[in-house]
C-alpha cells in the first residue's frame, strides 16, 4: 500500500509536513547567504520593484502560477491551498529569531542542507496525491501535457524563473546555480524513494492496464 491509499488525515499529514520542510529548507537558504533558489530571487527582485514583504510577493506569486495550470490539465486541490501559506509562515517564523550565517563552514551548510531539506519536502508532499502547489503543478503540468521527465520539467521551469528574477535584479549566487542545476534531480530522487509517481506514469500504466482487459 502506498502513500496515496492512507487515509486522508495520514496523508493530510504528510503533505504538511513535507510543506512544512521546504519552507525550513528555503530559509535555511537564505540564512546561508550564498545565493537564493530561483523562485526566490523572482520573489527578492519583484520585492524590491514594488516594496512589497518577501511573504506578501511569495503569495501574489503563487496566485498568479495557478494561471498556466488549465491549458496544462492540472487542477488545485487542498494542497495547493495549503502550499499557498504553509512554506511562507515557517519561513517568516525561522527568519524572525534567527540571523544570517556568520562563517563560511555555516553558509556552505546552510546552503546545501537547505537545497536537501526542501527537495525531500517536495518529494514527501507530492506522495500523499492532494494536489500540488502552483509553482509544481508547472512541473507536473508539463509532464503531464508533453510526457518531459520530473526532472527536465523542473529544471525548465527554475531557470525560465531565474532569468526573468535575474532581469528584475533579485539576489543570486552559487547557490541560486546549484539549486538550479540540482533541484530537479533531487525531487525526482526522493519523489521516486517515497513513492511518487508522476502523472505521466499513471496515465500510461492505466492505458496498458485497459489494453491488457
Amino acid at each position: 500500500m502506498t502513500a496515496r491509499d492512507w487515509p486522508f488525515s495520514g496523508r493530510f499529514a504528510l503533505l504538511t509536513a513535507g510543506l512544512t520542510l521546504q519552507g525550513v529548507g528555503v530559509a535555511a537558504q537564505i540564512r546561508s547567504g550564498l545565493g537564493l533558489g530561483p523562485w526566490d530571487v523572482l520573489h527578492d527582485g519583484l520585492a524590491r520593484l514594488t516594496g512589497l514583504s518577501f511573504g506578501t510577493v511569495i503569495i501574489l506569486v503563487t496566485v498568479v502560477a495557478l494561471i498556466p495550470w488549465w491549458p496544462l490539465g492540472e487542477r488545485p486541490h487542498v494542497g495547493t491551498v495549503l502550499n499557498i501559506f504553509v512554506a511562507a509562515v515557517v519561513i517568516d517564523w525561522i527568519l524572525g529569531w534567527t540571523v544570517p550565517a556568520g562563517s563560511l563552514w555555516l553558509q556552505i551548510v546552510l546552503q546545501v542542507g537547505g537545497i536537501l531539506v526542501f527537495a525531500f519536502g517536495q518529494g514527501m508532499y507530492l506522495v500523499p496525491d492532494l494536489g500540488v502547489g502552483a509553482r509544481e503543478g508547472l512541473m507536473t503540468g508539463l509532464n503531464r501535457r508533453f510526457g518531459t521527465s520530473i526532472r527536465l520539467s523542473r529544471t525548465i521551469v527554475e531557470i525560465s524563473v531565474l532569468l526573468i528574477g535575474v532581469l528584475l535584479g533579485g539576489s543570486v549566487g552559487v547557490g541560486t546555480l546549484l539549486f538550479a542545476v540540482a533541484i530537479g534531480p533531487l525531487v525526482q530522487y526522493f519523489g521516486r524513494v517515497l513513492g511518487y509517481r508522476p502523472p505521466a506514469e499513471r496515465a500510461a500504466d492505466h492505458v496498458g492496464r485497459t489494453a491488457s482487459d
